[in-house]
């Protein structure tokens, strides 16, 4: 994949503090990444999901009115069969909250503060992944196309033999 591909990513941050969010957005676009839209308020991230359709989303657990697991419960609900990496960025250093977020479709956790080269690090892999799922979801109907036209050619071959063998069985000699 190239980086260029990865800096048009559509990535959504999702924290209700804004300093957070500023700092994160200054952290991507001095990565050189340019399509980031951002939220503090965990309601609004099913609409933004149906509008911008991220690549990537950068979520805090803990907000008012619908914290990050509740956010996490939406998408997999109106989030269609794709691979939609979330990495949750969180000051609970729990085992209860890492496995809970894990376990309702999040990819990736990242704990408060952190350093801005890991969660750098952390979003090209995550991004490299979803990329490369697409990939493969869009050459899936070439190749069962292909599948499709081999097993033609096979039925058409087995025909094609049992029609020859049928015609050498009429020339028989019935001495031999």
């Amino acid at each position: 994949m190239s980086s260029r591909v990865f800096k048009n990513a559509r990535i959504l941050i999702v924290d209700d503090e804004p300093h957070n969010v500023e700092v994160l957005r200054k952290l991507l676009e001095r990565a050189g990444f340019t399509r980031i839209e951002s939220t503090n308020d965990g309601r609004e991230v099913a609409e933004r999901y149906v509008r911008f359709r991220p690549d990537l989303i950068l979520l805090d657990l803990h907000m008012p009115d619908r914290d990050g697991l509740g956010v996490l419960d939406d998408l997999n609900q109106i989030a269609e069969s794709t691979y939609l990496p979330i990495l949750i960025l969180t000051g609970d250093e729990t085992q209860e909250a890492r496995r809970e977020a894990l376990s309702r479709g999040a990819k990736d956790f990242l704990n408060k503060p952190f350093h801005g080269d890991e969660v750098l690090l952390r979003i090209g892999t995550l991004l490299e992944t979803r990329f490369l799922y697409l990939q493969i979801q869009s050459q899936n109907p070439f190749l069962e196309a292909r599948v499709r036209d081999r097993a033609g050619d096979l039925g058409s071959a087995d025909i094609e033999i049992t029609e020859r063998l049928a015609f050498e069985a009429e020339f028989r000699d019935e001495n031999t």
